[in-house]
């Protein structure tokens, strides 16, 4: 099945409680974990910054960022 069919799909599906709440608790994790991986960005010292190819100012504003600030469909 192509990716359109299924997204079309999806979305013609009812939602049933149980998978709104797993949706809701998933995306609760990832929020959290994007938290985490952003604290420990700003922890990084320019070494470790420049093997990555991030600059100082990159990485501050990416750890600024707030918690429910990430891509709506990750």
């Amino acid at each position: 099945m192509s990716q359109h069919v299924t997204t079309l799909f999806e979305f013609s599906r009812p939602r049933t409680p149980a998978r709104t709440w797993r949706k809701l608790a998933n995306r609760i994790l990832m929020m959290l974990d994007v938290w985490r991986t952003r604290r420990m960005l700003a922890t990084l010292d320019a070494r470790m910054l420049k093997d990555i190819g991030v600059s100082r100012a990159q990485a501050r504003a990416e750890a600024e960022r707030p918690l429910w600030d990430i891509d709506p469909y990750l």
